[in-house]
């Protein structure tokens, strides 16, 4: 019988997701994530330039969140060290548990949401290479912004330089703020959190964590307000896209499946097996006390009295 699937679930139906596949591609993303902040340094004079552009428009647009933010930070030690350790940290650990949660719990909607965060960090990524962008934090003095990391680096485990822990700030390109995917990563979480959670208190903290991410990103004067919207932006850009990226990872299977053998044979076909096999009806039926076949491949019996179905003459003697 021909193999049908319910409307909608796609993929995922006809391949159960593995976590040793899962993992190594999770942990490509991010390496390309890192790899793609490295390589996209810039030139600094550049990102400067990019950074006090997107200040001059956010004047004109009378958008100036970054500043009163950023001085109640500095100001207040109880909120600018809580939100130093949010900035550092959330960001790598909520992430990647939504990830597995989903994976474990919410199998069905896994891999578009998975697909969905994947596709908006490539976008990200793009967005580094093209617009390196420095952030708030290390512009000149006269530009009123202060570096809280730098600040209450006393307080946790990064360095005055970066977010990365102390003598590895050097291994990350500080000129990576547009967009933010700080806020991207945020959002997504939200969208989870909100669809799939299940309780009032999921779709609380749904909405809560990206809205608090965005303020933290901006008082610790780590990205500019539209580098936050553009981060917004990409991901709403990453679900529109991902149809079409799921049906292009769908076909590249398809293709290394049917020409590399040791992907066919673990491709999760279940073989078709013959339900009747050795028995004399149809495939798929059996009846009570049916007897199977005494003969072999081909034969066929003669009709016997006891054979003949009811109102059927017996053969001759």
């Amino acid at each position: 019988m021909p193999h049908t699937e319910t409307p909608g679930t796609g993929a995922t139906s006809r391949t159960r997701l593995r976590w040793w596949t899962e993992l190594p591609l999770i942990v490509l993303v991010y390496a390309c994530y890192s790899a793609g902040r490295l390589l996209a340094r810039g030139d600094v004079s550049s990102a400067v330039d990019h950074g006090l552009a997107i200040l001059r428009i956010e004047k004109a647009l009378r958008l100036n969140a970054e500043h009163p933010l950023n001085r109640l930070f500095t100001r207040e030690a109880w909120l600018g060290v809580p939100a130093d350790f949010w900035y550092a940290s959330l960001h790598y650990l909520v992430t990647p548990v939504l990830l597995v949660w989903l994976f474990r719990r919410r199998a069905e909607v896994y891999r578009a949401a998975r697909t969905w965060l994947m596709t908006s960090t490539f976008i990200g990524l793009i967005g580094f290479t093209l617009l390196p962008t420095c952030p708030p934090r290390l512009l000149s003095a006269d530009h009123g912004f202060v570096d809280t990391m730098a600040q209450y680096s006393s307080y946790g485990w990064w360095g005055g330089e970066a977010s990365a822990p102390r003598g590895l700030g050097g291994m990350t390109n500080q000129y990576a703020a547009m967009p933010s995917l700080h806020v991207g990563w945020a959002l997504w979480c939200g969208v989870m959190l909100w669809r799939h959670g299940g309780t009032r208190t999921a779709k609380v903290l749904g909405v809560a964590y990206p809205l608090l991410t965005t303020i933290v990103v901006m008082g610790t004067a780590n990205h500019y307000f539209l580098d936050a919207a553009a981060g917004a932006a990409a991901m709403g850009v990453g679900l529109l896209l991902t149809p079409f990226v799921t049906r292009g990872l769908d076909r590249a299977r398809g293709w290394v499946v049917a020409r590399v053998p040791v992907f066919s044979l673990n491709s999760g076909a279940t073989p078709a097996t013959i339900v009747s096999g050795g028995c004399q009806t149809s495939p798929g039926e059996r009846f009570p006390r049916q007897r199977t076949s005494r003969f072999g491949p081909g034969a066929e019996p003669e009709a016997s009295p006891t054979d003949a179905g009811d109102g059927a003459p017996a053969a001759a003697r």
